[in-house]
């Protein structure tokens, strides 16, 4: 009789704990979704600046297949020629970035109202897109006569405004002031963040890699092993790729753009060459400045920008994806498409710009997990 007794308590102990550590996963689950919610913007910045170590990584791998010689050696000298050709583009094109920069933003204003004025007078209503602010202010000339206000009599002292108006216009004034500073603070504070953890990560990355899979359980650390191996390498041949695809989406733009005679033709470039980093929208987002920018100098100049776009697009999508990215990364477009727009609802730009690595990341997951032990690299199963 003792022995169905001591089985069934057994069971029963069995099934009780299976509920305990089932409730203890859920809860632990939901904790992380919460935690990865409220605090995606510095995971977000945190994930950028691991990027950033692994693309310096990338490129001192590069470089040893050149030169050779320790890994600090190659990290300093990669750093040093970053550095030189980021000094050498701001200190012999500040000047014109800064000045195309404004042009190109008055540019794109007065198009959006031309553009807005174009569509209301087709009755097609404008008012969801908030382009109301970017209505340019009338100002008196010499053909436009100013409102008729009368003027004071001569002797008597005009209008001044209140001690309460002067009080909310330095209000208002500081409050914009504290606004602009506290952004500009937060964007100069995120790049040092992204930039100090970038070189932390490059400069040791062997010693980050073994504290991550200390993390993991022993009996599961040969397979976390040659799965973040092989994260870093698809990461490490994807971010060279990419590298090589956006300088030449600059170089391309920025030449076709001058033969043209388009205005802010390099910060044009700069800013396709930027926006190539995120796939399919980045192209789409940067072809609409550069349409809207063309309009300003004719519609056959918009023409030739727009066919120039398209050929940007093509060399972009159909050569050099193709040919520099299909060791790295084989991902369908539609599905890729379907994540960036998910992430980017949910986190905004952060999601938007590091969807493609993320998801990267994990289907090297998905398919180390579905992969038979025998279809696996020799590389990896010894890793």
């Amino acid at each position: 009789m003792t022995g169905p007794i001591e089985t069934r308590v057994q069971t029963r102990g069995d099934l009780a704990w299976s509920i305990a550590m089932g409730g203890i996963g859920i809860v632990t689950f939901a904790v992380f979704v919460l935690f990865a919610w409220y605090y995606a913007a510095t995971l977000f910045l945190v994930f950028a600046g691991v990027l950033l170590g692994v693309a310096l990584t990338a490129m001192t791998h590069l470089l040893q297949k050149v030169m050779g010689g320790p890994h600090a050696l190659r990290l300093a000298l990669v750093c040093v020629v970053l550095a030189g050709l980021l000094s050498g583009v701001v200190f012999l094109g500040g000047a014109t970035i800064a000045r195309q920069a404004a042009v190109l933003s008055n540019t794109l204003k007065s198009q959006l109202v031309t553009v807005k004025t174009f569509l209301e007078q087709h009755g097609v209503d404008t008012s969801y897109l908030e382009l109301g602010s970017l209505t340019a202010t009338p100002t008196a000339t010499s053909e436009t006569p100013a409102t008729n206000t009368p003027a004071p009599p001569a002797g008597l002292p005009k209008n001044l405004p209140s001690a309460g108006a002067l009080a909310s216009g330095g209000g208002a004034i500081v409050t914009q002031t504290l606004k602009l500073v506290l952004g500009t603070v937060s964007a100069v504070g995120n790049f040092f963040i992204v930039l100090f953890l970038g070189l932390s990560f490059a400069a040791q990355p062997g010693v980050y890699r073994k504290g991550l899979l200390a993390l993991a359980p022993k009996k599961h650390r040969t397979s976390v092993t040659a799965v973040v191996d092989r994260i870093s390498d698809t990461l490490e041949r994807w971010l060279i790729a990419q590298m090589i695809t956006m300088a030449a989406v600059f170089l391309v733009t920025w030449i076709g753009l001058t033969i043209i005679g388009i205005d802010s033709a390099f910060i044009l470039g700069i800013q396709a060459g930027l926006l190539a980093f995120i796939p399919t929208v980045g192209a789409l987002i940067g072809g609409l400045i550069i349409v809207l920018a063309s309009l300003a100098s004719g519609w056959v100049a918009a023409a030739s920008a727009f066919v120039l776009f398209l050929g940007v697009h093509a060399l972009e999508s159909y050569i050099l994806t193709p040919i520099i990215q299909r060791q790295a990364l084989d991902i369908p477009p539609a599905t890729l498409f379907a994540f960036q727009i998910l992430l980017g609802v949910v986190f905004g730009l952060w999601g938007l710009a590091l969807a493609l690595p993320l998801m990267a990341i994990v289907k090297v997951i998905i398919t180390y997990v579905r992969e038979d032990d025998e279809e696996r690299e020799p590389e990896f199963k010894m890793a």
